[in-house]
This record gives structure tokens, C-alpha cells and sequence, in this order.
């Protein structure tokens, strides 16, 4: 899968900016301005076009260390998209085919768990 850097990842957005789209947004995955848990079952795959990865190839284990500006949190949907931090850099960039949007997808790996999430790209957010 293609690596992508911000500049890649802002081109991925304007490249269909200007595509009619359905409001709201009738796409399974929903709305996600913030990070959203997404279960496997409610992945819509079969519409969805890998554009590329934020993930280093060399990276072992990615820093999980965050970036936050102006207070933000992980689940802020204004949070920066910052491509080097945490969870971003563990990220793979989708478009959907029915409503056009880019979304970033990584998965969640705890102690006893798995959790899918999923996050609508803003490229005004992208640091």
C-alpha cells in the first residue's frame, strides 16, 4: 500500500472535493468527525478504496505519543491530524464510493480486546 505524507493526504481530499454528495451522508460507517468504534461487520469494504497508509514500514512500534493544539483530545473532532503522532501513524486512508469521503481507519489492539475506529478526514485539520 502506497505510504502517504500530510501533503498526500490533503491532495487525497481536494482530488474529490468537489464530487456531489448525498445529505446526509447515507454511507453504513455514519457520522464520524471524531474517532468512532466501527465494528468489522459494519465496514462497508466492498465500497471502500484503499488510497494509501499514514504507517512507516520500518517503524517496529510507532510512538504513542499524541499532538494536540489549543486542548484538544484524542476524541476532539477538531483534533489536528498529525501524520508522525499517535493514532495517525497507524492509520490506512479509505475513500467511500457512495458518499466520496476519505476516512482514516487503524485498529485498536488492548489487553482484551479489538476495537476498529474510524475517522472522517478534514484536511483544514491535517498539521
Amino acid at each position: 500500500m502506497k505510504k502517504l505524507d500530510a501533503a498526500a493526504l490533503k491532495q487525497a481530499c481536494s482530488e474529490h472535493a468537489d464530487a456531489p454528495r448525498p445529505t446526509p451522508c447515507t454511507c453504513a460507517v455514519g457520522a464520524c468527525k471524531g474517532w468512532e468504534s466501527l465494528t468489522e461487520a459494519r465496514w462497508p469494504g466492498t465500497q471502500m478504496q484503499a488510497l494509501g497508509t499514514l504507517r512507516d514500514a520500518d517503524a517496529y512500534e510507532p510512538t504513542l505519543d499524541e499532538l494536540h493544539l489549543g486542548g484538544t483530545r484524542y476524541d476532539s473532532p477538531d483534533a489536528p491530524i498529525a501524520v508522525d503522532f499517535y493514532p495517525y501513524n497507524r492509520c490506512d486512508v479509505h475513500r467511500c464510493s457512495r458518499c466520496e469521503r476519505v476516512l482514516l481507519r487503524y485498529t485498536e489492539f488492548g489487553g482484551y480486546y479489538v476495537d476498529h475506529r474510524v475517522r472522517e478526514l478534514d484536511p483544514a485539520l491535517i498539521v
